[in-house]
């Protein structure tokens, strides 16, 4: 009987273990898309997050790149660099859900989804609206 419980508490350690590494596995900095920018996601509480650590293209006109296209007037002085891109994830079995994704590019925030295609590939997602609507990426992770 003692056997058993042991057993049954070495399961439940593993069991936890396993979880925990699932949900952390996306932490590590990731190339976007065009490999122009890299992005460090990292876990704050309960909820992942990330931010702009590395440009291709740092400097535009001899100063750090801008926020340029945000729509908030007040926000578009603010360096890329550092800035965070994705805000707010939860994992919910196998996905990191209910976060948004911010766009430099078009100051835009949308909607997102990312799911752990292999240990090197995330696939990103974001929507307006209903996720059926929206477009997948895929980033690869930095060595």
């Amino acid at each position: 009987m003692a056997r058993l419980f042991l057993l049954l508490i070495a399961a439940s350690f593993l069991i936890n273990f396993l979880q925990t590494r699932g949900e952390d596995a996306i932490i590590g900095e990731w190339y976007n898309t065009e490999k122009d920018g890299k992005i460090e996601i990292f876990k704050e509480g309960d909820q992942y997050h990330g931010k702009l650590v590395w440009l291709q293209e740092p400097e535009e006109d001899g100063q750090p790149k801008r926020d340029k296209n945000n729509a908030g007037l007040s926000k578009r002085d603010r360096p890329l660099k550092g800035l965070r891109l994705l805000e707010d994830f939860e994992y919910h079995g196998g996905a990191w859900e209910d976060g948004t994704i911010y766009d430099p590019k078009n100051g835009k925030t949308y909607s997102s989804t990312i799911k752990l295609k292999n240990d090197d590939v995330l696939e990103v997602r974001g929507y307006i609206g209903i996720s059926l609507i929206g477009r997948t990426v895929e980033w690869t992770r930095a060595k």
